[in-house]
């Protein structure tokens, strides 16, 4: 209870107040989004898309008709955690997409090599990839143990490293190709206030946007520009698997938005001309505020719609002061 209370502090500290100071959602420039095509044909793979926001974004790429691999662990559906990459390939197939799930631990180098070489084996390249895995634990120093210290570097910031490594070679030889991270604004790294209770997640979270400053810079250096490298991070709690079983329950979930609303901001940047759009760190209503919707639009993206924008929890990693 004393975690979820911290969680629920850092949280939601101030309410979101759209359009004051405090908390002001507005759009990007719309010419960063310069529409190329669909994703019909492209090849995705995106890891830990067996449920939550990883699966959604799948989903919304299946409607263009797009060949999908889901990089996950799951095989067998657990108690707590719905969905396994069997189900999450039977949803894309029904959505118009092409499935390819691959039970891939992305904290062992041959596992990932694997699962990149049986993708282009498939689908005969790799266009786009989601650095969606993820794993938390908000323990403090004195009560973390090394072992999920471990698990938390090795799935977050050196998986993030790694898929992106070996997708490198195919990403280049796509016209329009793009790496999109799941994780939070670079300029928010030297708060304190993000470290203080749990050093060890966040720490490992942020190893992750590390990888989208560097290797956006590299690529451009190295004449990649076919390569858009970014970051997409959600202004609000989603209502995921991970929000209700860690981070407070439906208490939390019903302040939150639903993983649709990463999804279509996911789509909006991964179908963007990329030579346009690398090196950015994105929140989701903004970049569909961008797209064209509506602050009231985004009401639909709402876990309860009875709760008013303004009462919605504030993510963490994002200051609102």
């Amino acid at each position: 209870m004393q975690r979820i209370k911290l969680i629920k502090n850092q949280l939601s500290s101030t309410p979101m107040e759209i359009g004051q100071k405090i908390w002001v959602t507005k759009p990007i420039d719309q010419l960063v989004f310069t529409k190329e095509n669909s994703l019909k044909g492209k090849t995705i793979f995106i890891t830990g898309a067996s449920r939550g926001i990883g699966l959604a974004i799948a989903l919304r790429a299946a409607r263009d008709g797009a060949n999908i691999t889901i990089a996950a662990k799951t095989v067998t559906e657990q108690k707590t955690l719905e969905g396994t990459i069997y189900t999450a390939a039977e949803q894309i197939r029904k959505a118009g997409g092409n499935a390819l799930p691959i039970q891939c631990d992305i904290r062992n180098e041959e596992s990932v090599k694997k699962a990149v070489e049986l993708t282009v084996e498939k689908f005969g390249g790799i266009d786009i990839l989601i650095n969606n895995a993820s794993a938390i634990n908000l323990s403090c120093t004195e009560e973390l143990d090394m072992k999920r210290y471990d698990l938390m570097q090795n799935i977050n910031a050196r998986g993030t490293f790694l898929c992106s490594k070996y997708c490198l070679p195919y990403l280049k030889k796509s016209t329009n190709a793009h790496i999109l991270t799941i994780s939070p604004d670079i300029k928010e790294i030297t708060k304190s206030q993000w470290f203080k209770d749990h050093v060890a997640y966040s720490t490992a979270k942020f190893g992750m946007s590390l990888c989208t400053l560097g290797m956006a810079e590299e690529f451009k250096q190295k004449g990649y520009n076919n390569i858009g490298v970014n970051c997409l991070w959600p202004k609000t709690v989603i209502a995921t698997a991970a929000a209700n079983n860690v981070l407070g329950g439906d208490s939390l979930m019903r302040v939150g938005r639903l993983p649709s609303i990463m999804a279509d901001a996911a789509y909006v940047i991964i179908t963007s001309k990329s030579s346009k759009t690398t090196g950015n760190y994105f929140y989701d209503d903004e970049v569909l505020l961008s797209s064209g919707l509506t602050s009231a639009d985004l009401l639909k993206y709402n876990y309860d719609k009875s709760v008013p924008q303004s009462d919605l929890a504030i993510d963490f990693f994002i200051s609102v002061n």
